[in-house]
């Protein structure tokens, strides 16, 4: 496949008939998860004034904070039955809980005891709440065997680290949901590292050769192991994200995610096809269409509005659809400062309003 940046061709895919709808959907925003400091009480309420209604406020990760608060390490801190701890490699898997684990089990039960607090002093709370968690490929990625190697390379750790994640979401989502009563629960299921497991492009420990590509088959059973307890647990939407470059897109959406978040920078034309296919069958995209800077200022809206609207009209979408986006930023928002991640969240929801504004005509 290209990596080359392309708009879809409007030759390539015929136009499609415009769908009718009851009641058409809002663009709505929201941020993928890392924010920047180590104060989730800052995060929460910057998060949740900027994402009100209709927007989708998230639960903050706070890498800042250190060890525990990384993604993979937070994630480990919902596995049942396994434990793990800090190597200077990174997580390995041990026998026992450590003072690793815990701190990252501490960390999240403040984030929730904040969140509580914060959502329990509003006037009127956001309908809805996101979350996010490593997905069962990145994840075994992450996690490393007792002789270094990652988990990845063994089919039974891989099993073993899927379904002990799955077994440990349920009461995750317990209680984040008696943190936010009544919220409607969304979840985001992160898979960085998805291209090179299917691609067997992960380096071994010594680095000398690569690890075994995972087959795809198993990929989208390891996924809806996870997704469907996420759903039994109370989720009423989740979204798996991957990085653009070959993004898994349809074998995602075959394991029953209910859509597919992406960065659109260097989208192709084929990836384009299936997302417009996804769109059609119902699915949600959260377009990555906020590239942020490490420095200067952020992207006009106009561009941003573009970049989804262009292509949206070039497949032969129908702007009735365009309530199934969301827009986010193209990544994490931990590397800036807060008062640009602050900036970012106020632009997205301009970004949206705009689309929202397309859909008008």
């Amino acid at each position: 496949m290209s990596r080359e940046q392309h708009q879809p061709d409007p030759g390539r895919r015929p136009a499609v008939a415009p769908v009718k709808e009851a009641a058409a959907k809002e663009v709505t925003a929201t941020g993928l998860g890392p924010w920047p400091g180590d104060d989730p009480l800052e995060a929460a309420r910057i998060i949740r004034g900027e994402l009100g209604s209709p927007h989708l406020p998230f639960l903050a990760e706070l890498p800042d904070r250190g060890v525990g608060s990384d993604a993979v390490g937070r994630t480990a801190a919902l596995l049942e039955e396994l434990a793990v701890d800090v190597q200077p490699y990174g997580w390995r898997l041990v026998d026992r809980p450590g003072k690793d684990m815990q701190r990252a089990a501490s960390a999240l039960s403040t984030d929730l005891n904040v969140l509580a607090d914060v959502a329990g002093a509003e006037d009127v709370s956001a309908g809805e709440l996101k979350v996010q968690l490593v997905g069962p490929l990145s994840l075994a990625a992450g996690l490393h065997l007792h002789n270094g190697e990652r988990a990845l390379l063994d089919h039974g750790a891989r099993r073993d680290v899927a379904a002990s994640l799955a077994a440990g979401v349920g009461s995750y989502l317990r209680r984040v949901a008696a943190a936010v009563p009544g919220a409607r629960l969304v979840v985001q299921v992160d898979e960085p590292d998805v291209a090179a497991v299917l691609a067997g492009t992960i380096p071994t420990s010594s680095g000398y050769r690569t690890l075994r590509a995972v087959p795809g088959s198993e990929a989208r059973e390891s996924w809806r192991l996870v997704l469907d307890a996420l759903r039994s647990a109370g989720a009423a939407e989740v979204v798996v994200s991957c990085p653009e470059i070959e993004a898994p897109i349809e074998l995602v959406l075959a394991a029953g995610a209910d859509g597919i978040a992406l960065p659109l920078k260097a989208l192709t034309n084929r990836q384009w096809e299936h997302v417009a296919a996804a769109v059609e069958g119902g699915k949600q995209f959260w377009a990555g269409a906020l590239d942020v800077p490490a420095a200067g200022s952020l992207p006009r809206v106009a561009d941003c509005v573009q970049s989804v609207w262009r292509p949206w009209r070039q497949l032969g979408l129908p702007p009735s659809l365009l309530g199934a986006i969301r827009v986010t930023p193209a990544a994490g928002l931990a590397e800036h400062s807060p008062a640009q991640a602050t900036a970012v969240l106020g632009r997205l929801n301009q970004v949206a309003d705009g689309l929202n504004q397309q859909a008008l005509g």
